[in-house]
């Protein structure tokens, strides 16, 4: 069966067909290093990190990318609030974040540019877009560079809307601009911006703006074209949106196919700060297992809503463990008899299938699970041969999807790194909440202390500052 995926500009299931036979590339938008991570995040990391598995498992050697956007009006907001400097917020999030990937077992992406590193090549996607008459510096001399939405006839083909039907641009001052819609190529510097925030370009000193670093950092790694570009959905407008213009309209071919996950909800709520129900890594990283996360992260299909609620990871605990109890079970049975060294790990037609249907997920552990209780049945029957057959495929589906019990990555010699990347986690939430209460923001350093000890992190406040422990 042909690989099928939901491609989100043309609205339908399509064959997915490489550029190159035998090799795919893969730009997924990463995280924009303000603040810490938080379940939205995590989930969306790892419904990519599905997709190249199962493309490596298919055969195709994999080009996966993933950038950290390092530079950016809400990074220099935070980094003035915590009187620190940008970049030192910007590495030590991005720390947090590769922490929390790492123990959930996202793969390390094949290249992992930050987008400072390609300030040159944005400067030259923008060279030209003016000199093809599809941006223009501002008049009133503040070395802002916007993309002109009216000159490119086809703006909001991947989100299918009318230029007349969309919002203002909200990324700049619109004093500027030919229109309200256009959108910011470049930002001049600001009086009261830092100088180490800025870098010279023909307009004068400045910093890019976001839509622009994408499309520069994608081209890099990948080349003006490329398979899949991947994102979360709040992303296709207009991030994705813009990015499509701007690239098209310089002359790149750009994406093939364009995907995107779902979100996540919570007890029924759209996950936002305005509601004040994010939940975030160290917390979920607190609450179970790693192992546990990635089960929970990973059940849904990838497009849908994630729904987070009180019950959820004790669900996925249950579910693994019958997996876990599978694995445990078999391996002994099999010990010391032939049938041990004659499990072929080759997923089933049926997993194939439902992987090939737009990474079908929970179809795919429909599977897994009927194959666990024949394989437990085999055993009961004592029919080794079959336990073996069986045991090999629970295998690859569990090895391909992330979740076997017995890698080497959750295995007790991981224990010490999945301790470091909770640590570093809950040390960051305890820095917010410190910071709450010097602001004297009550409410939000107690709801910080509630949360982690309501996952088994007790929290001691000392002259010396405030330690914590995991009694969970």
């Amino acid at each position: 069966m042909t690989l099928r995926l939901y491609d989100s500009q043309q609205r339908a299931l399509v064959d997915f067909v490489p550029l190159v036979e035998g090799k795919v590339g893969v730009y997924v938008c990463g995280p924009t290093v303000q603040s810490s991570p938080h379940i939205g995040h995590l989930r969306s990391a790892l419904a990519y990190d599905q997709l190249r598995r199962w493309f490596s498992y298919s055969g195709y050697d994999v080009t996966y990318v993933r950038n950290v956007t390092d530079i950016d009006d809400k990074i220099l907001i935070n980094a003035e609030s915590s009187g620190e400097e940008w970049w030192r917020l910007a590495y030590r999030v991005e720390l947090e974040f590769t922490a929390a990937y790492n123990a959930i077992g996202v793969m390390p992406p094949s290249y992992e540019p930050r987008a400072t590193a390609s300030i040159p090549e944005m400067i030259e996607i923008i060279g030209r877009l003016v000199d093809a008459g599809h941006a223009y510096a501002a008049a009133d001399g503040s070395g802002d560079v916007y993309f002109d939405t009216l000159s490119w006839p086809k703006y909001g083909e991947l989100t299918h809307q009318k230029l007349d039907d969309m919002a203002p641009a909200a990324d700049s001052d619109p004093r500027g601009k030919h229109d309200v819609r256009d959108f910011a190529l470049w930002k001049g510097h600001k009086a009261g911006e830092p100088l180490t925030a800025a870098w010279q370009s023909p307009w004068g000193a400045g910093r890019p703006g976001w839509h622009i670093e994408c499309s520069a950092m994608s081209t890099k790694y990948l080349g003006t074209q490329f398979d899949i570009h991947g994102g979360g959905l709040d992303l296709r407008f207009p991030h994705h949106e813009n990015e499509l213009a701007q690239s098209h309209a310089a002359g790149d071919p750009f994406a093939n196919y364009w995907l995107h996950n779902g979100l996540v909800s919570v007890s029924g709520q759209k996950m936002s700060k305005s509601l004040g129900n994010s939940v975030f890594a160290a917390e979920l990283l607190a609450s179970a297992r790693p192992l546990v996360i990635r089960y929970f992260l990973g059940a849904n299909h990838y497009r849908s809503t994630l729904e987070y609620h009180d019950g959820a990871l004790a669900e996925a605990e249950a579910a693994l463990g019958r997996i876990e109890g599978f694995l445990e079970r078999a391996v002994r049975r099999l010990d010391g008899t032939r049938f041990a060294s004659e499990t072929v790990e080759l997923v089933p037609d049926e997993f194939r299938e439902a992987m090939n249907d737009d990474l079908s997920v929970p179809q795919a552990l429909g599977v897994l699970h009927e194959t666990v209780r024949a394989g437990n049945a085999a055993l009961d029957s004592e029919d080794f041969a079959e336990a073996a057959r069986l045991l090999g495929q629970v295998y690859a589906m569990t090895s391909v999807l992330g979740i076997n019990p017995l890698d080497s990555h959750w295995s007790a010699g991981e224990n010490s790194s999945m301790a470091s990347a909770l640590g570093s986690l809950v040390e960051r939430l305890l820095e917010d909440r410190e910071t709450a209460r010097k602001a004297r923001d009550f409410a939000t350093a107690d709801r910080i202390r509630d949360e982690l000890a309501q996952v088994g992190i007790t929290i001691e406040d000392t002259p010396s500052g405030a330690h914590w422990s995991f009694d969970g």
